[in-house]
């Protein structure tokens, strides 16, 4: 059975294989169509114990190109299905974090910005961060920070000079920044330290 069946897949082969790449490349293309009729004959070998010599194989040749070519066109329209749904959503993505148009980008920078700042001021000795918190932050004048700490106006405005001249100092490096951003009150706060 071996020896005539290898004499009948290498008949078949020679004289099918050409008519099926054709065939399948009418469906498929040419990209795919020749390794799709070479897993024909691949599975057509396999079952070589199984197949039953006759006429009928050449409609199994033909049949199984066309199942094939079937999946692979299904296979393509999910990939292809897939890679739109992607690029639909990458296109979203681009254009709600565009630059020009959109908060968002501003908002993520400013968050940033305002942490930079923050850690800065906690970097302060503890009575200059109070006096500068409740001057900036809680919109105090030095006459009500002096009452609330109990300490003169003069020592408040001390501690304002101390702090904003290490802020200055620390904080140095957010002049380039503020060129590349808008006016928001966290900027416009960096630039009254920059002053």
């Amino acid at each position: 059975m071996s020896d005539e069946f290898d004499i009948i897949y290498k008949s078949l082969f020679h004289k099918y294989y050409s008519n099926l790449l054709f065939y399948a490349t009418r469906i498929v293309g040419e990209e795919e169509a020749e390794d799709l009729v070479q897993e024909v004959f691949v599975d057509l070998w396999h079952r070589k114990n199984t197949m039953i010599l006759g006429g009928e194989l050449r409609a199994f040749l033909y049949r199984a190109v066309y199942t094939r070519s079937l999946n692979v066109l299904k296979h393509r329209r999910v990939k292809n299905s897939y890679e739109a749904t992607m690029m639909e959503i990458d296109k979203k993505r681009i254009e709600y974090y565009q630059q020009d148009g959109n908060d968002v980008v501003k908002r993520i920078e400013n968050k940033e910005l305002r942490m930079e700042i923050l850690e800065a001021i906690n970097e302060l000795p503890t009575k200059c961060k109070m006096v500068f918190k409740l001057k900036y932050l809680h919109d105090m004048k030095n006459k009500d920070i002096a009452e609330t700490m109990g300490v003169s106006s003069r020592t408040v405005e001390a501690h304002m000079y101390n702090a904003l001249k290490f802020l200055r100092e620390r904080l140095k490096y957010l002049n380039l920044l503020l060129v590349f951003w808008g006016g928001s009150m966290v900027n416009v706060f960096v630039a009254g330290l920059m002053l």
